[in-house]
């Protein structure tokens, strides 16, 4: 009987390095090593290098495979390997300015340690780190290549770009300059970066170095004439390390001013008395418990400072908490939790009424937000108003984007005589007359069933648990 084989699905974002690529078949992620990817990869593997920083967490581990038999040959495959799945990908622009940080600090602990193990890393991509919950991993085991003595940090201008420009710019001017991120999607230019920051962020002996002197030397290095023969410099393993530890030393050294953000301290102010409160976590709880099977993965969006994203945590579930405002993300993402749920919740910032979309090559490279779906379950509360009216979008709208995110919707509808969409109204005098609860839940009974409704007791909010109609999952898994 003749094999049936079937092709892999090569993933959009892996197709640089000639040292091998990411694939997904039958639902599952793996990576083949190509033979002229080998000797780095037995090497760091037979080192010791892998098992120390997979042991510690650091980076994804994964299992050999010996052979997939329903998968076309290949002669340039040396070996395929499965790493342990990441719950969700995220990308650096969505990311807050400690997550990025942290991705960085990280990056730089595994060059040391790589060092130590005689191998050293070909490159400093943002994109080779996730997160699980608050916790950054490294994910390319292909990025590891042997060390020669005198050889310099192919990734140096890469760290620089992708980490070291974007935080100085967030500390310079705004946390909300990380968003740009998704237009550099290959690292800021030094140049540009150089010409943006402020005078006195050349008193920042780091930054004078890793972006002044930085930008200046590879503006001189442009303009060696073609064909001439150009110099590879040498750098001895102590100057490398010394860099390395320059590197550290100013990345811990860029920290964000505090700022208060409105909706990050949401449910510190007067809108919900307490009893309130009590009763709208006892709803999503309820309702959360009701979808069958329980959800592995959940979307709260709109999250604020993941209060919310904490029972669905508690409950078993990742929960992927996005919301529009980056310092409430920043909260959420620095907020002291229990070890089980820091692991559970992964904070990120998403603009949902202006999503991020499929970016790079062929728009194939970076996943749009709703590609990377559909979530078991998601979660809108307190955010139905910012997009109908701060965003003008029409409920039709709201309900035909929110049944392409999730199979089940629990979501809260927030009357205009609530004090947070008064402010939102303030100067709209006579506006949005067809903000009306008859009006939500017509529109959103086009695309979903109502598994329950439930008034918030103290409050005159109403909670809904939806279940989307089979006809309107646009793709599923």
């Amino acid at each position: 009987m003749k094999r049936r084989v079937s092709q892999p699905d090569h993933d959009g974002g892996s197709f640089r390095d000639p040292a091998g690529f990411i694939f997904m078949h039958r639902g599952a992620v793996y990576r083949q090593i190509n033979r002229s990817g080998q000797a780095d990869y037995d090497f760091f593997i037979k080192s010791g290098l892998y098992g120390k920083l997979a042991g510690e967490g650091l980076l994804v581990a994964h299992e050999d495979i010996k052979s997939l038999n329903d998968i076309p040959s290949d002669e340039q495959r040396y070996k395929l390997i499965r790493p342990a799945p990441i719950p969700f990908i995220s990308y650096p622009y969505e990311w807050t300015f400690s997550q990025l940080k942290d991705a960085a600090l990280l990056t730089l602990q595994i060059q040391r340690t790589a060092l130590s193990f005689g191998m050293i890393l070909k490159d400093a991509s943002a994109y080779n780190v996730q997160f699980i919950g608050r916790r950054p991993v490294f994910i390319d085991s292909l990025s590891f290549r042997i060390y020669k003595a005198g050889a310099p940090w192919d990734g140096y201008k890469q760290f620089c770009e992708h980490f070291v420009a974007p935080l100085a710019l967030a500390v310079y001017s705004s946390p909300d300059i990380l968003k740009t991120l998704r237009a550099y999607i290959d690292g800021m230019p030094l140049l540009a970066v150089r010409d943006l920051l402020p005078t006195r962020a050349k008193l920042h002996k780091g930054l004078l170095a890793h972006i002044y002197l930085h930008a200046a030397s590879q503006k001189r290095y442009d303009r060696v004439e073609p064909g001439a023969a150009a110099k590879q410099p040498k750098i001895s393993r102590l100057a490398l390390e010394g860099l390395i530890s320059s590197l550290t030393k100013t990345v811990n050294r860029l920290d964000l001013p505090k700022q208060k953000t409105e909706w990050g301290d949401y449910y510190n102010d007067t809108n919900y008395s307490q009893s309130a409160l009590t009763a709208k976590k006892k709803i999503v709880k309820k309702y959360l418990e009701k979808i069958s099977p329980k959800p592995k993965i959940v979307w709260d969006l709109g999250a604020n400072d993941g209060t919310f994203s904490e029972i669905a945590a508690g409950l078993g579930s990742y929960v992927v908490a996005s919301d529009v405002d980056s310092l409430a993300v920043e909260l959420n993402y620095t907020k002291n939790r229990s070890l089980v749920l820091r692991d559970m919740i992964l904070p990120i910032i998403q603009d949902l009424a202006n999503p991020s979309p499929a970016l790079g090559w062929a728009h194939a490279e970076r996943r749009s937000f709703e590609q990377r779906g559909p979530a078991d379950a998601v979660m809108a509360l307190a955010l139905i108003h910012h997009l109908a009216i701060s965003n003008t979008l029409p409920f039709n709208k709201i309900a035909e984007y929110f049944a392409q995110l999730g199979k089940y919707l629990i979501i809260e509808f927030i009357p205009k005589s609530d004090s947070k969409i008064q402010i939102l109204l303030h100067r709209r005098v006579n506006m949005f007359e067809d903000y009306t609860q008859e009006n939500f839940e017509a529109a959103f009974g086009i695309y979903f069933t109502t598994v329950a409704r439930e008034p918030v007791r103290g409050s005159k909010r109403v909670i809904y648990l939806f279940k989307v109609k089979p006809t309107k999952i646009a793709h599923d898994k």
